[in-house]
């Protein structure tokens, strides 16, 4: 990508957190042409020094000068990142001064703390909400006693990823059931589904974006036509208004953005892990 800004995501850890405030950050640049890479586990005084030479050799090459979105710990081989040249941007450093202030205490730097295992009972909550994300995909199992969230739309709206999002990210047991033809024939919810309608979120999707997605899984089949993708569409928005279930496009949604809209709607708190 000739031309375009480069832009890392430095860590001493994972750089799971500086890529995600990275990127939130280019959002609200639009109009710039990026080219990112995620450098984790620069742990080390030589890894930090060549790490260093890569970012300047980048800026180099691309004729700008690059950005660093750095999550290092370490300040030696924070040190040695900011000698590369680069518009260096520390993600902690707007808040420790002030947290140091307000507590009465000094930090006491501890790398991968954000993302280690910090509580077993959170974590095996996580596990076992993938499992049963896992096992309740595709409306597969229909025992949804235990379900949190029960998702339900068209085949390809979403479903799958934002269950497995809503498990890994929040703890959260989410199941999904894709509307079948048979399903689609009436303005009601399937029989199986009634006694969890308070568990239930709809998405839906821009026909013409179904039937991109469709093309790409089963070119040219009866399945991504576009007349199946609107008539589908159309046949669960109106079981939809007709149940009074809250709904939420996927078209230009982030799987983020779903997975926040679905907990709100349906009143569950859960912290982000």
């Amino acid at each position: 990508m000739p031309g375009a800004r480069p832009i890392f995501y430095v860590s001493d850890g994972t750089g799971i957190t500086a890529e995600t405030i990275g990127h939130s950050l280019l959002t609200q640049f639009t109009e710039t042409e990026f080219k990112s890479d995620r450098m984790p586990f620069i742990d080390t005084d030589a890894k930090a020094h060549e790490a260093a030479r890569n970012i300047r050799a980048a800026g180099e090459a691309a004729g700008e000068r690059p950005v660093v979105v750095s999550s290092c710990v370490n300040q030696d081989i924070a040190e040695i990142i900011a000698g590369s040249g680069a518009l260096v941007l520390d993600i902690f450093e707007p808040f420790i001064a002030p947290l140091e202030r307000e507590l009465g205490k000094s930090r006491q730097p501890r790398v991968g703390k954000a993302h280690g295992i910090v509580n077993f009972d959170s974590y095996h909550q996580r596990i076992n909400a993938m499992n049963y994300a896992l096992t309740h995909d595709d409306g597969v199992r229909l025992d949804y006693k235990d379900a949190e969230v029960i998702l339900l739309g068209v085949s390809r709206a979403g479903k799958t990823p934002t269950c497995v999002y809503l498990a890994l990210h929040h703890g959260v047991r989410a199941a999904n059931y894709p509307l079948t033809e048979e399903d689609l024939e009436t303005d009601r919810l399937p029989a199986k589904l009634r006694p969890y309608k308070n568990k239930i979120f709809g998405l839906t999707i821009d026909p013409d974006r179904l039937h991109q997605i469709r093309q790409e899984r089963r070119p040219d089949s009866r399945y991504a036509a576009l007349d199946t993708c609107k008539r589908e569409i159309a046949a669960a928005d109106v079981i939809f208004r007709t149940e009074g279930i809250p709904v939420l496009s996927t078209t230009h949604a982030s799987i983020e953005e779903i997975s926040s809209r679905v907990l709100e709607a349906l009143g569950i708190n859960r912290e982000m892990y």
